[in-house]
């Protein structure tokens, strides 16, 4: 290396890239892209007209504080504005909690395979990744995750549902494992998908925070709101570790447009709420339709399914994409596929009955 390069640190070597769903094909044959777990319905009623205003001001920096958002999240959560922190999706808020609790030396753990941008973001906090492998049945080792606590844990990720198989933890053994992690360690309780689950077992991360400090809960507007595009969601913590991700995060990192947005959305909530029953409804009947044709589908909790391939992933997804519907490999383990539009769904199905039919 040349001395006149600029020193870099050291530990940005070797950072897997990020890989975002694969989109859709243009100018050919119609295509859905079901690689991003993204929603398939336009803005909610209003939204678009309040991101419209906000468009025509868009030369004045946006409220760092998001004061209106925060208000509105304060009282649909029920919890004190000093409680809550926002940044670019739910990921920018991670990476907020990474940089406000670890560096070189501290151990971040989390299952694996769950949502790729952990091992990314923690690589980049100079912290070490400790990787739990899931069960044979797609869960959280939890008793594992638990044992693998040293003296140098100071972040515990548990994504429920779990991003890409679906799979949500129940009370009973979140609780159990929250009461075997030491109270300075926190553990993150990433819940994108919250809005996606039916279960009443699987509780509410907002529920288990309120007396847990060492507690924070993730949630976005990015999937079930359909704010993808806009780049916003927000933390729910105990005050000290809410403040530390105000302090964390970017200036200004929230637009305008966002903000607006998010406020709109969750004033229009049974709107949304429809629409998700919807996609609940599709996810039913694409499990259904998978192991009718004798696919192994781990009980989904999110807005997508998951099909262990193995080696032959690649193969499926290639031929999912010719038929019209672009999912999200993982090479070597399997697909996730977004649960669409009923015609991207059909597409989709009759994919995988092809698929089965070579055997």
């Amino acid at each position: 290396m040349s001395e006149n390069t600029p020193k870099l640190r050291a530990v940005l070597d070797g950072i897997p890239t990020y890989k975002p769903g694969k989109p859709a094909a243009s100018g050919g044959p119609v295509a859905y892209k079901l690689s991003s777990n993204e929603n398939p319905h336009p803005p909610l009623p209003g939204v678009l007209e309040s991101v419209t205003r906000a468009a025509g001001s868009f030369n004045r920096y946006p409220d760092m504080a998001c004061t209106e958002l925060m208000a509105e999240l304060s009282r649909r959560f029920q919890v004190p504005v000093e409680h809550l922190a926002t940044g670019t999706g739910s990921v920018g808020v991670a990476q907020q909690l990474l940089q406000s609790t670890t560096g070189p030396g501290d151990e971040v753990i989390y299952a694996w395979r769950s949502f790729e941008a952990y091992p990314i973001i923690t690589q980049i906090s100079g912290a070490t990744s400790i990787q739990v492998p899931l069960t044979e049945n797609e869960e959280h080792d939890l008793d594992a995750m638990a044992d693998a606590v040293t003296d140098r844990t100071r972040l515990i990720f548990v994504c429920n549902p779990n991003n890409p198989t679906g799979v949500a933890i129940r009370r009973p053994e979140l609780e159990r494992f929250l009461d075997r992690v030491p109270r300075d360690v926190l553990v993150v309780l990433d819940e994108a998908y919250r809005e996606f689950v039916r279960d009443e077992e699987v509780v509410d991360g907002v529920e288990l925070y309120r007396d847990r400090p060492n507690v924070c809960v993730l949630r976005t507007f990015s999937k079930a709101y359909g704010l993808a595009g806009l780049r916003v969601g927000f933390a729910v913590a105990h005050p000290r570790v809410a403040g530390a991700l105000r302090k964390t995060a970017v200036p200004f990192g929230v637009s305008q447009l966002a903000q607006e947005a998010a406020v709109a959305s969750l004033r229009a909530e049974d709107a949304l709420l429809e629409r998700v029953e919807g996609l609940v409804a599709e996810r039913a009947r694409v499990s259904r339709e998978l192991v009718a044709q004798g696919w192994t589908v781990p009980e989904s909790h999110a807005n997508f399914v998951w099909l262990r391939l193995g080696d032959r992933t690649t193969e499926f997804a290639e031929l999912c994409e010719k038929a019209g519907a672009v999912v999200r490999p993982f090479a070597g383990e399997g697909v996730r596929v977004t649960v669409g539009e009923p015609e991207a769904n059909d597409i989709f199905l009759k994919a995988a009955a092809a698929f089965r039919q070579r055997g």
